[in-house]
């Protein structure tokens, strides 16, 4: 009889590694999509609840998003929501809201939404403006969107000045709006750079202050709210690439006869771009009479025999 060897079976202790590693997974997992749900804007929470409530009771509801834009809120209407909406943001001091019978303002300081000298918005820039989009998509009110810096100048490969920055963070929220809901034909963007301060920028806590994006929705919706003349200051992108041109004062002439004004406007703007043209290099051309002609044109006469 042949006897065989018994065979040692080695008991794993540590089995309960797998077990263990499994349930924290899944209670990672959890957290995360419980972090999602609280992070879920009221507004389209309401939306979805209603939507869900219509389908199991059998009604047909047309979703709000879908409903035409013909309403206006007024002014006083949109200061008490907003309030109530930035309530956090407004008590951390990172917002300001303020309004009149002709507008309501939003000034949101740019630390809040953008890292120093960019233009990319930040996941706090995102929520903020998802949940002011959930507010004014409904309603037809103009917006304004303007961008504000301190006086200390930059220069990196994205922006050239103050001016750009200031704009391209505009245009970044309007970008926002717009992608949150918002008609764009409701938008504008402007960028006023250093020239708009609300403090003194000599000190930090003014230059911060001064950092900042203004969102001003009008009573109306045909136009955005308007800055006096002396406030107003236009974003240029590049002011070298184009000819200037100023176009002549209106005179009681110039009114009477509006062709002869527009032919001398077209004049004007194609005299300025001769400078831009490229012309030939000026060279010494010898005369008859023993003078020099310093010219560009290469069949300019030689002088009269």
């Amino acid at each position: 009889m042949i006897r065989r060897t018994p065979v040692e079976t080695k008991i794993n202790h540590e089995r309960w590694l797998v077990s263990y590693a499994d349930f924290v997974t899944l209670l990672f997992g959890f957290f995360v999509v419980m972090y999602s749900v609280s992070q879920v804007s009221e507004t389209k929470y309401r939306t979805l609840s209603e939507t869900l409530s219509g389908a199991f009771s059998g009604a047909v509801q047309t979703p709000p998003t879908n409903l035409p834009r013909t309403a206006l809120v007024a002014p006083d209407d949109l200061l008490n929501t907003l309030n109530a909406v930035l309530s956090q943001q407004i008590g951390a001091g990172m917002v300001t809201v303020s309004g009149n019978e002709d507008w309501v303002e939003i000034a949101v300081k740019s630390q809040l939404l953008f890292a120093s000298g960019s233009a990319a918005p930040s996941t706090a820039a995102q929520q903020i403006f998802n949940e002011l989009a959930d507010v004014l998509a409904p309603f037809e009110n103009a917006i304004a969107v303007s961008g504000h810096t301190d006086n200390v100048p930059i220069r990196n490969q994205q922006f050239q000045n103050n001016w750009e920055l200031s704009a391209a963070r505009a245009v970044a929220v309007v970008n926002l709006l717009a992608y949150a809901g918002v008609a764009p034909e409701r938008l504008a963007a402007t960028g006023y750079g250093e020239f708009q301060p609300v403090a003194d920028n000599n000190s930090a806590q003014g230059r911060a202050a001064n950092r900042r994006v203004v969102l001003r929705i009008a009573r109306t919706k045909r136009e955005a709210p308007r800055l006096s003349a002396g406030e107003a200051v236009e974003a240029s992108p590049s002011p070298s690439l184009a000819p200037a041109f100023i176009p002549e004062p209106v005179s009681e002439e110039s009114e009477a006869a509006p062709n002869v004004q527009r032919r001398r406007a077209v004049d004007s703007a194609e005299e300025s771009a001769v400078d831009y043209r490229e012309t030939a290099p000026i060279k010494p051309v010898k005369l008859n009479n023993g003078g020099l002609l310093f010219t560009s044109d290469p069949d300019q006469p030689r002088g009269k025999e």
